[in-house]
């Protein structure tokens, strides 16, 4: 028996809602001694070094990153909406899209005069854009 669009929507609010929940029990994965040291950023990289107690996962260091604390894979790549997002960077990149199921994100190199072409196409098909703000004014110099 096929699910009613209500109740798979219901769903994917329901892992989107799952995701955050383990997201926020998710420990902060930084990079070896980042801590201690200006030059070393916090961004991820896995320890290799011979003597690492963090590659040991001795008691007291920052976790390595694993595959459990992953979230559900239906939830990956949902707004946190509940609804798919599109990236959009032209008016035709619109059409294939479902009003209920999809949500647009203009691309961040989209102009002003492009970016208002996509908000008024998407008005015409009924599509809501996730970012519609940003758009410039263009006055004339007179």
């Amino acid at each position: 028996m096929p699910k009613s669009k209500a109740s798979e929507e219901k769903g994917l609010k329901e892992l989107v809602a799952k995701r955050k929940e383990i997201s926020s029990t998710r420990p902060k994965f930084v990079r070896q001694e980042s801590w201690r040291y200006v030059r070393i950023h916090p961004e991820w990289r896995k320890p290799k070094g011979i003597d690492s107690k963090m590659r040991r996962q001795d008691k007291g260091w920052p976790k390595l990153v694993r595959i459990g604390y992953r979230g559900p894979v239906k939830a990956r790549g949902l707004h946190p909406s509940g609804h798919f997002e599109v990236l959009v960077h032209r008016p035709g990149d619109l059409e294939g899209m479902v009003p209920g199921r999809d949500v647009a994100r203009i691309g961040a190199t989209v102009g002003a005069k492009k970016r208002d072409a996509i908000l008024s196409r998407a008005t015409e098909l009924g599509l809501r854009v996730v970012n519609p703000t940003g758009l410039r004014i263009i006055e004339s110099k007179e």
